[in-house]
């Protein structure tokens, strides 16, 4: 009997055991013990050199040092971020995968009929990275020095003037067009496949203007390429204390630019939260020199992010309706 009954608690210890281990608290436990043991990957739906693709450089820089694993950047532009963000939201949630966000993914699910992912279901907010204001830059040929001065040109020349953007939906194509609609001028909107690709072709004098985002266009603005005729936040960034905001001209006119994480639905809590918190810390060791160029680092928790990105969502919806903004 004693036997028996010392065989009976094995075998219910034994299944008890084997619950425990293959339970999800128990799978993510071991996942995050051993997390990261290969290469993580970063997907940038843009092309190289935007601000999207510079900051996932810096922080996968110092994610690959505080992780000592290595962390690469893989650009996959194209579809407005459909494309590369696809990839994202069906790859494994193990934490290897990871994906850059701006304000593009606040408007896809308005400005898309349909999308290859459920951008509620298939991907998860890691964390809210940077903000900083867009930038309106001319070429210095251009006899415009101000927004006032761009705007009369515009009228002089209706249908003209041409400004460039990341693409459709891109935080800076949404700023030129709330820009045209609120002066009531018609400017011709050119999309590139990223904001690297339209500042070239600002420099080559393909388009006329644009708003860039302060990460890669300062370099050009330093270097004499471009002139920096405002800014679209509602004050003046200290990095260009002598450059009037957009708001200046047109009161309660702004367009902030931002840049956030996100990862495919259903990493373990252990290893989901081991990577906000490395995260964090890698744009912490970068908050100075991310500022000393315009750009303020946020950081913080996935709910943080819930909360911003909800309200982005319903903001830009509103804006896209009223500018009947269609995709390209």
């Amino acid at each position: 009997m004693r036997f028996s009954h010392f065989k009976s608690q094995s075998a219910r210890r034994g299944v008890w055991i084997a619950a425990w281990v293959l339970s999800p608290f128990a799978l993510g436990t071991a996942a995050a013990q051993s997390f990261p043991d290969k290469t993580i990957r970063i997907i940038v739906p843009f092309s190289a050199g935007g601000p999207n693709d510079i900051l996932a450089r810096a922080v996968g820089a110092k994610l690959s040092e505080r992780l000592r694993q290595s962390v690469i950047v893989d650009n996959r532009p194209g579809g407005g971020t459909i494309i590369g963000t696809e990839i994202a939201a069906h790859s494994p949630p193990d934490g290897y995968t990871l994906l850059m966000v701006s304000t593009s993914h606040a408007v896809n699910p308005t400005l898309r009929k349909s999308l290859p992912y459920d951008p509620h279901k298939d991907l998860d907010l890691l964390l809210l990275m940077a903000k900083a204001p867009n930038l309106a830059v001319v070429h210095p040929s251009l006899p415009v020095k101000s927004i006032r001065q761009l705007i009369a040109l515009a009228k002089s020349r209706a249908g003209e003037i041409t400004y460039g953007s990341g693409g459709v939906g891109a935080s800076t194509h949404l700023a030129g067009a709330l820009l045209g609609s609120t002066a009531r001028v018609r400017m011709i909107h050119v999309p590139f496949k990223g904001g690297a690709p339209a500042t070239i072709a600002l420099i080559s004098g393909e388009i006329t203007w644009m708003f860039g985002t302060v990460l890669p266009t300062i370099p050009h603005f330093r270097a004499g390429r471009l002139r920096v005729i405002g800014t679209d936040g509602l004050k003046r960034t200290p990095v260009l204390p002598d450059v009037a905001p957009v708001a200046d001209t047109f009161p309660g006119f702004e367009s902030v630019a931002w840049w956030g994480m996100m990862a495919p639905a259903g990493i373990p809590d252990p290893v989901f939260k081991q990577l906000n918190s490395a995260v964090n810390a890698a744009l912490n060791d970068l908050r100075q020199q991310l500022l000393r160029d315009g750009t303020e680092v946020v950081g913080g928790s996935s709910a943080d992010f819930r909360k911003f990105f909800d309200a982005e969502v319903a903001t830009w919806a509103k804006v896209i309706k009223s500018l009947g903004i269609k995709p390209s």
